[in-house]
């Protein structure tokens, strides 16, 4: 402790506060490597929440007691707590996903519980079901599904089922499969449902396909046309070697839905559907004789014996014709290929000659157009459609050869995958290290090399005659004349007669004869120590 307060105390202001300043920054540094090192790891609990959902989840983590972090839409808890509190939250149902399901009809009870209450519950249930499956898919964060059904009512017409479905996609956009898997996914759920009476829109790019939408946006016909260079592709390779052939294909899609209903009557082709035939007959008796006004008489004179009789027969018949009639109702739907255009370009024939000298020839006629044949029946080319194919045989120009050396794995690469959080530790400990060394002991072990020596006895020590008596004194500092006060002369006797002793025996005499003033002496000496230049 005494050496402690000796350095303490030989060092000037300057040095005192570094070493103060360089004490509070290790021990700052210490404790925030401290806390570094005892700080649990955080890690995904769950991201992309609704708000709603979040807030649940974050009061049941409250009601736990459990620490969690929230940045962004991302719920971060410690690493060995995350399965364990993923099935406790499953367990409470959350977090909530596409609202209630099937679960909403448990509260309903038979008593006031009107039938349009249980129909809006039970649509409601089927919503959140169906919202429910849909997040289930990895593409798709969030979902809420809507279903329109009129109640069925007497004299009235069915009214079909219509739905809409808005989408959140993880990243991206939503594909036109994909859309149309939603959409039979929703018909086949809901009764009487039809897969066109469905809408998906999404988030990001709006309606996806849909009697408004074309169905068949550029995308659709970029994945067409890849599909097509990739069959003609490899249809080349196979003749003119891998990377022999360059193809590219453009494919124009009909994006307009067309209906067309036709009614068409054949008059000469008449069917006979029907036939009435309907007979009558009858008979009368006339009197005979002249005909006078006698015998017009009741009583008059005719002939009683003379009569005249008649009979008539009447047939009808009809029959009923049916015209023959053709009705046709064609529904073109987008999708179909308006246009295609191929171009195709395969390189040369390339032969080596014995000298090495390379040579190339383009492909021959009758080459080219059996490779045009057979990319036309790959591709289905129609010329009645306008579709156009382009084949040329074309020397391929080498790259040049790139400059440089190879690139090699770098330090860390090799290394392999390391803690970033250990290696920033390491380093704070090098920095605290290396702050210590300069600031501490650096300037405590040149404070110490600098200072000043006792002169070693020797040659500069002198004896000169004072009274009689052999003397002696350091020669530097301190005047050789001083004499300390109340102290006698070393190297006389007590019979006067002089000794004559080494200069070191004497110095050692005198400081074990006088060492609180030998210490005292010392210690001025280090206070009125000059700074070192």
């Amino acid at each position: 402790m005494q050496n402690v307060i000796a350095i303490w105390s030989s060092l000037n202001l300057r040095r005192r506060m570094i070493l103060i300043g360089a004490t509070l920054a290790m021990f700052a540094a210490v404790l925030g490597l401290g806390r570094l090192a005892g700080q649990s790891d955080m890690v995904l609990l769950y991201a992309g929440l609704e708000p709603a959902a979040a807030g649940e989840v974050v009061a049941a983590l409250d009601q736990r007691g459990v620490a969690y972090e929230v940045s962004g839409d991302s719920i971060l808890v410690d690493s060995t707590q995350r399965d364990s509190l993923r099935m406790a939250l499953a367990a409470e149902g959350l977090p909530a996903a596409g609202g209630g399901g099937y679960e909403l009809l448990d509260n309903l009870s038979g008593f006031g519980t009107t039938s349009q209450m249980f129909d809006a519950a039970y649509w409601r249930a089927k919503e959140g079901e169906l919202a429910r499956t849909l997040i289930a898919m990895p593409e798709i964060k969030a979902a809420r599904v809507h279903i329109a059904s009129a109640p069925s009512r007497a004299f009235q017409s069915d009214v079909q089922a219509t739905a809409s479905v808005t989408v959140t996609t993880t990243g991206g956009t939503l594909t036109e499969a994909q859309a149309r898997a939603i959409r039979h996914l929703v018909a086949s759920a809901v009764s009487g449902l039809q897969p066109d009476a469905v809408q998906i829109i999404d988030t990001v790019s709006g309606l996806i396909g849909g009697e408004d939408g074309d169905g068949f946006s550029g995308k659709d016909a970029n994945d067409r046309a890849a599909m097509i260079k990739g069959n003609v592709e490899r249809l080349l390779a196979a003749r003119v070697g891998p990377g022999k052939a360059v193809v590219e294909v453009a494919v124009e899609l009909v994006s307009d839905r067309e209906q067309i209903t036709e009614h068409s009557f054949d008059p000469q082709g008449k069917v006979a559907i029907s036939s009435e035939t309907e007979e009558s007959s009858g008979s009368s008796t006339e009197p005979g004789g002249n005909v006078t006004v006698a015998s017009n008489l009741p009583e008059g004179d005719a002939a009683a014996g003379s009569q005249g009789k008649s009979e008539n027969t009447l047939t009808k018949e009809r029959v009923n014709y049916e015209v023959s009639e053709t009705q046709r109702e064609i529904l073109k739907g987008p999708g179909a290929v308006r246009r295609m255009t191929v171009a195709v370009m395969v390189d040369g024939v390339v032969t080596l000659a014995a000298d090495g000298t390379r040579s190339w020839a383009p492909r021959s006629d009758d080459e080219l157009a059996t490779l045009r044949e057979l990319v036309g029946s790959a591709v289905g080319l129609d010329d009645a459609r306008g579709d156009v194919l382009t084949l040329k045989s074309l020397e391929f120009q080498e790259l040049p050869a790139a400059e440089g050396t190879l690139a090699s794995a770098g330090l860390l690469a090799q290394m392999g995958p390391f803690d970033v959080l250990s290696y920033v530790q390491t380093a704070v400990l090098g920095i605290v290290a290396l702050v210590l060394g300069l600031f501490v002991l650096r300037p405590i072990l040149t404070s110490a090399a600098n200072r000043p020596a006792l002169a070693a006895p020797g040659p500069t020590l002198a004896l000169p005659p004072m009274g009689g008596f052999a003397s002696a004194a350091l020669e530097g500092e301190v005047d050789p004349d001083f004499e300390i006060p109340g102290m006698t002369r070393i190297g006389a006797t007590l019979a006067g007669v002089p000794e004559v002793l080494d200069p070191a025996t004497r110095l050692r005499r005198l400081i074990e004869a006088r060492q609180t003033e030998s210490i005292e002496i010392l210690r001025g000496w280090m206070e009125n120590e000059e700074e070192p230049a």
